[in-house]
Formats: structure tokens, C-alpha cells, sequence
């Protein structure tokens, strides 16, 4: 099952107590405080992998506990430092905690951060020894560890994000162009999650995400794409795919660009092409009027390329265009 975003009860180890303990060797009479300090509590730490690719696994493993720090003892000997917990999620997580504040963004293979924090031990009471105290009676307590609640949102980091209305033939494009085997049907919402396939097109692979069909107010949580917008908030370039046989071609484009833009201002602003899909049954007349109609509602310069993604029509030219915005794209973050 994809899972993209779970809340999590996170628990870092508490410090270990300090120990209270005086010497008690042969031939000496009142032996010297020598209790040990306690030990430090584990992290809780989340380690991004490109192996992961869901947070499923929370959905029954809500809770993350380091081990604590073991007790001081006699003869100054230390507690034993907690194990950090080394907890695996899938690159682009982003964590949260409850009143929003972003803790950590994994966008890297590889990458870790320390979500909660261990408590450090408490000193034993060799460590009181003074000139006006010889033998101290206390130690000091273990610091508790950071314990919280955050949220884990997956983000996934491709080049491309497919968009549209729900049946536009997003899927069918997705498994055309990629190794991808999405869920065909000819009726809406098939697609309930999100898609991924690599594509391979002039010496570059790229990662397509084929995000659930979005419908007006998706925004503000109507249908079933608004729980995945998130999804392409990361992509580099979106490709626009739009049903020839919609009534009105150029509403059906502006429900989604206004959904995008609504999600989030910069989506709007996003590199962009408009592929107009199922054109297989069409006249040349036809296509072309379709064509202009989408040029007039998109900002001027963006692509629109007539495809037929059941028959492969025309979808090499749009894949050499969308290679050409990806390119643009990773030049400008160089």
C-alpha cells in the first residue's frame, strides 16, 4: 500500500541517573565518594534511502523509542551510552512537527537528521566533591529525552509531473514513454496513487510521476488528487495532459492550472507543456483548432503538442521537449 503521509510519536532515550557511592577498600576507614555518571540517551534519527519508497511501514509503527542511558555505578564508572534508533524513509520526507515547523527535508540519498535528541546523563556524586563538601550524598538525575510529535510527508523528487483532469490518459502517456505499469481503465480515478517511470530520452533518464487526476476545488480537498499536489511541488517541468474529446479543452486546462496555482503559487509558474491527448480519431482541421484554443489559454511560449498516447503519436516530439525544459531547468540550479 502507498502511504505518503503518517503521524509519528518520537522519543528520544532519557540520561541515566547518576550513582551515589562511597569507596569501601580494606584498611580504609572512610573511604572517598566514587559514584560513576550516567550515561546519554540515544537519538532518534531518520536516514533518507532511495531503497524506500513509502511510509507504509508507520501505519502500525507509530511510535520511535531510543534506548536510555544505563546508571552510573561504583568506582566511577559510567553508565552505558543508549543506542541511537536509526529509523529508514524514503528520499523526499519531509518532517514536521505539530505547529508546521519543517524539522528536516531528505532530499538526499544517504541523508540523516536528528529528530529527537537524547538526554545527557546525570553526574554521580564523585563529581560534588568540593573543599567544603567531602562526601557528597546526592547525585544528580538523568536529563529526560526530547519526545514529540511530528508528521511525515512524502514529497517525491521527480524531473517530470503529469497533470490533468481525471481520465485525460495520464497513465496510458506514463506507460508509453516508461518502464512504468500503471492501472489503465477508461473511467475516472483509476488512478489513485501516485505513478512513477523512468523515461529515457536524449541520453537523459528522467523520472515521470503520474499524480491521481485533480478536479475543481482538489485544493481545498474535493476528489482525490488534492492529497497528492504534494507530489509535484518538487518536479522540474509538468506535463499538461488535456482530452481532446473534453467539451471545452481550454476550461478543462484552467480547472488544473488553477488547482496548481491555489496548492501553491509557484506551481503556477512552473516550466510547463501542454500534451492534448486522444487525438487518434481526429481530423487535422480539428487538431489544429484544438491547438490554438490551448495557446490562447496557456501563457505564451508554452508547448502544446498534439499526441495520441494509445497510438504513440507524436510523443517522441513531445518527449524532446520535455528533455529540453528538464535541461533548462537543472541548468538554471547549477
Amino acid at each position: 500500500m502507498f502511504v505518503d503521509k503518517v503521524s509519528v510519536e518520537i522519543s528520544a532515550g532519557d540520561g541515566g541517573n547518576g550513582a551515589v557511592s562511597f569507596r569501601h577498600e580494606k584498611f580504609v576507614d572512610r573511604g572517598g565518594p566514587d559514584g560513576g555518571d550516567g550515561g546519554n540517551g540515544g537519538n532518534v534519527i531518520l536516514i533518507a534511502s532511495r531503497n524506500e519508497n513509502t511510509l507504509a511501514a508507520f501505519r502500525f509503527h507509530k511510535e520511535l523509542v531510543a534506548e536510555p542511558g544505563g546508571a552510573g555505578s561504583k568506582q566511577k564508572k559510567h553508565g552505558r551510552n543508549g543506542k541511537s534508533l536509526e529509523v529508514k524513509v524514503p528520499v523526499g520526507t519531509v518532517v514536521v512537527d505539530v505547529d508546521g515547523e519543517v524539522l528536516a527535508d531528505l532530499t538526499e540519498d544517504g541523508g540523516q537528521a536528528v529528530i529527537a535528541r537524547g538526554g545527557k546523563g546525570g553526574f554521580g556524586n564523585a563529581h560534588f566533591i568540593s573543599s567544603r563538601r567531602q562526601a557528597p550524598k546526592f547525585a544528580e538525575k538523568g536529563e529526560p529525552g526530547q519526545r514529540l510529535t511530528v508528521i511525515l510527508e512524502l514529497k517525491m523528487i521527480a524531473d517530470v509531473g503529469l497533470v490533468g483532469l481525471p481520465n485525460a490518459g495520464k497513465s496510458t502517456l506514463l506507460s508509453r514513454v516508461s518502464n512504468a505499469k500503471p492501472e489503465i481503465a477508461d473511467y475516472p480515478f483509476t488512478t489513485l496513487t501516485p505513478n512513477l517511470g523512468v523515461v529515457d530520452v536524449a541520453k537523459s533518464s528522467l523520472l515521470f510521476a503520474d499524480i491521481p487526476g485533480l478536479i475543481e476545488g482538489a485544493a481545498e480537498g474535493k476528489g482525490l488528487g488534492h492529497e497528492f499536489l504534494r507530489h509535484i511541488e518538487r518536479t522540474a517541468v509538468i506535463i499538461h495532459v488535456v482530452d481532446a474529446y473534453n467539451d471545452d479543452v481550454a476550461k478543462a486546462y484552467a480547472v488544473v492550472k488553477n488547482e496548481l496555482r491555489e496548492h501553491d503559487k509557484t506551481l503556477a509558474k512552473r516550466p510547463e507543456i501542454i500534451a492534448l491527448n486522444k487525438t487518434e480519431g481526429l481530423d487535422d482541421k480539428a487538431v489544429k483548432s484544438l491547438v490554438a484554443k490551448l495557446h490562447k489559454a496557456a501563457p505564451a511560449s508554452t508547448p502544446v503538442v498534439a499526441v495520441s498516447a494509445q497510438a504513440g503519436t507524436n510523443l517522441k516530439e513531445l518527449l524532446y521537449d520535455v528533455e529540453k525544459a528538464v535541461r533548462a531547468e537543472r541548468e538554471k540550479a547549477a
